[in-house]
């Protein structure tokens, strides 16, 4: 039996991964009386982390560094992190994390992968250890540190938004002269997972006709930028890529009637907040990565181009290839199943849930 005071939780992955470790961060410093928890992430993941309740300090690490420069990386976070932490928890079941793991917890607990010639010598070398499951979602993969525990699991995925934000968010809404809106979220972390230009904009010139503001949002990365370029010029679109924070994001799709876009970060935020959502989703493993329906205290995959479940309906290729789980078709960044959604499909969807709503 533990009771530790200072906790490492280590998820050198995607924005995803980062964000939906928040049960298991709530869980932790509910049970534990609030210690202190920190993070160690990728750096392009650093946005998110910072949303997270209950952590103090975030550790990262930045696989752009050169070669050279990357030993001296490694090098600083061991000795920040060594022997540091009474407990430190590894959701990453890569080579590298794990042996972060070891080194920063006088116990240590980390996901490893399910194939044995991968993970043969980390069973060697951990005391506690549990496999990653592809076929399982992603909350509850994240909350299986929780059972060695001896923890009773629970998906608690509170997490607060600044005033500051909110009131911001607020403020541009009002000088937009936009009360009830949708959101639209064309781009994605990676190009694979994007719907393609000509079907985006097809599918925009539908939604158009609901009368509603449709909100597009974005960052201001190199994908999002691009996509900022192509879009169509309508009446009832109002383009917000690069105008919010990460934070500010989650205030406005906090306020939002619905989210309507790709299988990223911004689908999950919507998830957590009870939105209904329309997902579009190419190559991904859905079983999971799915959205969490806060209702249902779970995703609910079947294998079908078009399937709803609480407050979410998500639309995938029907090709028997799908879902592959690679970086697109053959590893080559563009995936031909998002070319067979059909946005009638998906305005069929919209227009049928948005006549029937109650706020109209």
């Amino acid at each position: 039996m533990i009771n530790p005071k200072k906790i490492l939780i280590i998820i050198q992955r995607s924005n995803g991964d980062v964000f939906l470790s928040l049960s298991l961060i709530n869980a932790l410093y509910d049970y534990y009386k609030f210690p202190q928890i920190d993070l160690l992430v990728n750096d392009d993941t650093l946005a998110v982390a910072r949303l997270l309740p209950h952590v103090k300090y975030i550790h990262t690490f930045s696989y752009q560094k050169k070669s050279d420069k990357r030993w001296n990386q490694e090098r600083e976070i061991i000795c920040k992190i060594y022997g540091k932490y009474d407990l430190s928890i590894n959701l990453t079941a890569s080579d590298r994390s794990v042996i972060y793991a070891l080194l920063a917890g006088k116990k240590s607990i980390s996901a490893i992968e399910e194939t044995s010639y991968k993970s043969w010598w980390k069973k060697l070398i951990l005391s506690h250890f549990y496999f990653f499951n592809i076929n399982r979602h992603i909350v509850l993969n994240n909350l299986e540190p929780l059972n060695i525990l001896g923890i009773k699991t629970t998906e608690s995925h509170e997490f607060t938004i600044s005033d500051m934000a909110m009131n911001k968010v607020k403020i541009m809404l009002k000088k937009m002269k936009i009360d009830k809106f949708i959101i639209f979220h064309p781009s994605a972390q990676y190009n694979f997972k994007i719907y393609p230009k000509h079907l985006r904009n097809q599918l925009l010139t539908y939604l158009n006709t609901l009368g509603i503001p449709i909100l597009i949002t974005g960052t201001k990365n190199k994908i999002d930028l691009s996509i900022n370029k192509e879009l169509p010029n309508l009446p009832n679109i109002y383009n917000l890529i690069g105008r919010t924070s990460i934070e500010e994001y989650c205030a406005l799709s906090s306020l939002s009637l619905s989210y309507i876009g790709m299988d990223t970060l911004n689908m999950h935020i919507a998830a957590i907040q009870d939105k209904r959502i329309f997902a579009i989703s190419g190559p991904t493993n859905l079983k999971m990565w799915a959205p969490w329906s806060n209702d249902l205290k779970k995703s609910d995959i079947k294998n079908l181009p078009i399937q709803s479940y609480g407050k979410i309906t998500i639309f995938q290729s029907f090709l028997p290839c799908v879902p592959c789980g690679n970086a697109g078709c053959d590893d080559k960044n563009r995936s031909e199943c998002l070319y067979t959604i059909w946005p009638k499909d998906i305005f069929y969807q919209i227009k049928k849930w948005y006549a029937n709503e109650s706020f109209l």
